[in-house]
């Protein structure tokens, strides 16, 4: 990626014109840019907003596009779909995924998770870690698995205590005959974690195998030349916590939700799947679900997906019910449904927003909804139909970025266009061009409004040098590109 203070000309050059020889068609032309000031970004999707806001909230959408030939990594846009800020992912990971601001030691952070996917059937097992980056996108630390296991990338929850909970997916030897597979076989077992994020000290660990029996699952054995791949029996996906501090677990592969207790690990109770604590009712039943999470009316919520490696469900939902614990019983509150009633088979979750309403990303399909209470969708949008989001977020967010903002120029028309962004910084309102014979003696020459990510508007003229200043609401210069030669 350039650097962020980087100067970009477009327009007309100082090299020579080149021929086509005979018998040869010509070059194409070039595309045009789509960002000149960061043309490094000319492959970051699109994202269309199909419902806009009638109501802008000033908060920002959280996505990590991961398909198609487009680049990867965090994603921020605003509610016009436009981008805020952009990270690529390095090499050597190849995606990221889970992008969300958290708050660590009382700061408001955003943390990810970079590594590579594989596993069997279809089901993405990570092998990564997790990033926190401050509100400057400077690097905090990085999040490990404790062992010789990496992190697995469904979840991250930064507590209040200074530590971090995440999965880790344990393959262990174990005998798979009572199920109808090799007494040698391996097994995937689901390992919860929990880290002091300072120090990278293990502080709790829970297995699920020692509470979560393998006939338990839905997810077939692997078959033939692939009988001795770990078996993904349980395929953890979230966690979360409770108001009385107690762990909130989704396992996708059992169909169940687990709460389990924070300090001993014992399986308080279970709701869903084959043995299940609680009469669920039948609105309330959910299959291949992701992101389980208590609400602040008390009530509960999952993203069912209701369709992976079998079809429960014609569509996915978000899901929302109570749980009676003297009753023993589920009863159904609401759900949340995409307009087009969509399937996602993977991935996907479902959150409650600070005002009440809800916000869903569809996962394998490349969507996301925002709901009010009353479940009414109040800003819908996509990423291209090649890529997804393994989840999307909803929320405020400030940051000042520590670079220098980027500066592009073309020379049109006999004047000079002037093309400014500063990725990640979240204080722009206005741009303002100088423009002059010399670096150190420039004159203000034009202003413009912020206009999404890039901002572009002309400077009469061609001078030599132009410098780009962001301002902020009330005009103060919060940072200055470097001066750029206008070469012709």
């Amino acid at each position: 990626m350039a650097a962020g203070g980087g100067g970009y000309l477009a327009g007309r050059s100082s090299a020579p014109a080149t021929t086509a020889q005979p018998g040869t068609s010509p070059a194409p032309a070039a595309p045009a840019a789509q960002y000149r000031s960061r043309p490094d970004l000319d492959a970051l999707p699109d994202v269309t907003i199909t419902t806009p806001a009638s109501k802008p909230s000033g908060e920002f959408v959280f996505l990590t596009p991961f398909a198609g030939s487009a680049l990867r990594g965090p994603l921020i846009v605003d509610e016009q779909g436009s981008p805020v800020w952009f990270r690529k992912v390095p090499d050597p990971a190849t995606v990221a995924i889970d992008f969300k601001p958290q708050t660590y030691r009382g700061k408001p952070v955003l943390t990810w998770w970079e590594g590579t996917i594989g596993g069997t059937g279809g089901q993405g097992v990570g092998q990564g870690e997790f990033v926190v980056a401050d509100q400057a996108y400077r690097e905090i630390t990085r999040i490990r698995a404790t062992g010789t296991e990496q992190a697995d990338q469904h979840d991250l929850v930064l507590t209040d205590r200074g530590t971090a909970l995440f999965w880790v997916y344990d393959p262990v030897a174990y005998d798979l005959t009572a199920l109808g597979g090799p007494a040698d076989g391996v097994l995937h077992d689901g390992v919860l974690q929990e880290v002091d994020v300072a120090t990278g000290r293990k502080v709790f660990e829970w297995r699920a195998r020692d509470h979560i029996g393998v006939a338990e699952s839905y997810a077939p054995l692997p078959q033939g030349d692939s009988s001795h791949l770990p078996y993904d029996y349980l395929h953890p996906n979230s966690v979360s916590l409770d108001a009385d501090g107690h762990l909130l677990l989704s396992a996708r592969h059992t169909w169940a939700v687990y709460k389990v207790h924070r300090r001993t690990g014992e399986v308080l109770w279970r709701i869903g799947g084959k043995k299940s604590g609680f009469q669920v009712d039948e609105r309330s039943a959910f299959s291949w679900q992701h992101d389980f999470q208590r609400r602040r009316d008390g009530s509960y919520s999952v993203f069912d997906n209701g369709a992976g490696i079998t079809v429960e469900k014609e569509y996915s939902r978000g899901l929302v019910f109570r749980v009676d614990e003297k009753a023993e019983a589920v009863t159904f509150v609401a759900e949340y449904v995409h307009p087009d009633r969509i399937s996602a088979p993977t991935q996907g979750n479902f959150r409650e927003l600070a005002d009440g309403g809800s916000f869903v990303g569809w996962g394998q399909q490349p969507h996301f909804t925002e709901h009010d209470a009353d479940g009414r969708v109040r800003l819908a949008g996509h990423l291209p139909g090649d890529n997804q989001s393994y989840r999307a977020y909803k929320a405020r967010w400030a940051a000042a970025a520590q670079d220098q903002p980027a500066l592009g120029l073309r020379v049109e028309g006999g004047n000079t266009i002037v093309s400014a962004s500063w990725n990640g910084h979240t204080g722009v309102r206005r741009w303002r061009a100088r423009a002059g014979g010399q670096p150190g003696r420039l004159a203000a020459s034009a202003e413009a409004d912020r206009a999404g990510f890039e901002t572009s508007f002309p400077v009469a003229g061609i001078p030599e040098y132009v410098v780009a200043e962001a301002l902020d609401e009330t005009g103060q210069v919060l940072g200055s590109s470097s001066a750029i030669p206008v070469r012709v």
